[in-house]
């Protein structure tokens, strides 16, 4: 039940035995719950993080902080967030209701058909490949999920040599984790001398193609793409899609251009990176958003944590806000 307040079975398990037992150290708690010591490490680091155990002025051990209060804490930050989350939901829904009462009153009696689905990727990869052949003006791509297999930018080369003939404008954006892919970068190249124009960015919100400002396909659901992609034409919805992607290729850096660090010494990945875990995401998550393995992920922070002098995520997350990293 503990889940809620943000411990896993693990960690309550590593939790219990501290508050049993105030003196035992890693080797003895892993050798109890049969956990490596890098397991119990992982759980210590939770537990500080959730402050339920802090460093001894005496010593700089690990001491559990009184369960009464630091459990109370956690379920009362727990219930402000869901209070937040209601609040939230009740403004969608005031939003929403007005939104339907707006688009009754404009489209009562009509049968407009502004959005279709295709279900399957074969089904996806037809219909992308005839609004390619269709295109007269530009095709604007939101890449994200990092590195790209060499089979699928093979095979999408003949029609994009068919697109760049026929004077169709193209503009992708990838993540900045690319960079370090020779397959990608290779495309990207290729793509570029032949009059393509790509740039990267830390993050992207979603993967996204746009044809002639008049049609965007977009994933289903972008957790699961085997549900398919949504072809949408509504000219509002198509506009404010448009104009997100011109806001973001603006921030975009060209693929080939050096990423200098900041005035902070950050790169634009390790700001986003900091934003993602500040806003609540879990390594995993933050990885795939920034297109990173959770190996890669864990380096950055330890990394990040090592230039900050921290001993512990949260400690890094306040030293971050205090020197303005994020």
């Amino acid at each position: 039940m503990l889940e809620l307040l943000g411990l896993d079975a693990q960690t309550a398990d590593v939790y219990g035995l501290m508050l049993a037992n105030h003196a035992w150290g890693v080797a003895e708690i892993a050798q109890r719950l049969r956990l490596t010591p890098a397991d119990v490490r992982g759980s210590l680091e939770k537990l500080t993080d959730l402050r339920l155990l802090h460093r001894s002025a005496v010593g700089d051990e690990l001491q559990p902080a009184d369960p009464a209060l630091g459990l109370r804490e956690l379920l009362n930050e727990r219930k402000r967030e869901l209070e937040s989350r209601q609040e939230a939901v009740a403004r969608c829904e005031a939003d929403m209701a007005q939104l339907v009462s707006t688009y009754s009153e404009l489209y009562s009696g009509q049968t407009q058909r502004v959005s279709q689905q295709f279900l399957g990727v074969e089904s996806v990869q037809n219909r992308i490949r005839e609004l390619s052949t269709e295109a007269t003006s530009e095709c604007l791509t939101f890449n994200p999920g990092g590195a790209q297999s060499r089979a699928s930018l093979e095979a999408s080369k003949p029609l994009d040599r068919d697109s760049l003939d026929r004077g169709v404008r193209m503009r992708t954006v990838y993540l900045d984790s690319v960079r370090n892919d020779s397959v990608t970068t290779e495309y990207a190249e290729w793509l570029t001398d032949l009059g393509g124009e790509v740039r990267t960015v830390p993050s992207l919100p979603l993967r996204m193609l746009i044809f002639d400002r008049k049609t965007v396909i977009v994933p289903a659901d972008p957790e699961n793409t085997r549900k398919g992609a949504v072809q949408l034409t509504e000219p509002g919805v198509v506009v404010g899609l448009a104009g997100l992607f011109d806001q973001i290729w603006e921030s975009a850096v060209p693929l080939g251009t050096r990423q200098d660090r900041d005035d902070r010494g950050l790169t634009r990945q390790e700001k986003e990176l900091l934003r993602l875990l500040g806003s609540g995401l879990t390594d995993e998550a933050a990885g795939r958003q920034l297109g990173l393995s959770l190996r890669t992920v864990r380096r950055m922070m330890a990394e990040l944590m090592k230039r900050l002098g921290a001993g512990s995520r949260f400690e890094a997350g306040l030293r971050a806000a205090q020197r303005e990293w994020v």
